[in-house]
């Protein structure tokens, strides 16, 4: 019965991980940063929308901390929705 349970817990978090969308943060718009990303919203969408047109293609997830408003609270929470390609 224990390895049921721990067979079925497995399977819900794996399910959730599969739902969840990444967001690929050098191709999308404004609403989809902001509606995809936790604790960004159209100002910190639009900042990064900057950033990429000013700088071009972030080539790490790490490179969003140069965006004001991003620090590393935001970036920790979004890692793994986030992508680059």
């Amino acid at each position: 019965m224990k390895r049921l349970y721990s067979l079925l817990v497995c399977a819900l978090f794996s399910c959730a991980a599969i739902g969840a969308e990444q967001v690929n943060i050098n191709s999308a718009d404004a609403e989809t940063l902001s509606r995809n990303i936790k604790g960004v919203g159209e100002k910190r969408a639009a900042a990064i929308l900057r950033y990429r047109e000013e700088h071009g293609p972030f080539k790490s997830l790490d490179d969003l901390l140069q965006v004001p408003g991003i620090n590393a609270s935001i970036l920790e929470k979004n890692r793994k929705r986030l992508a680059i390609e």
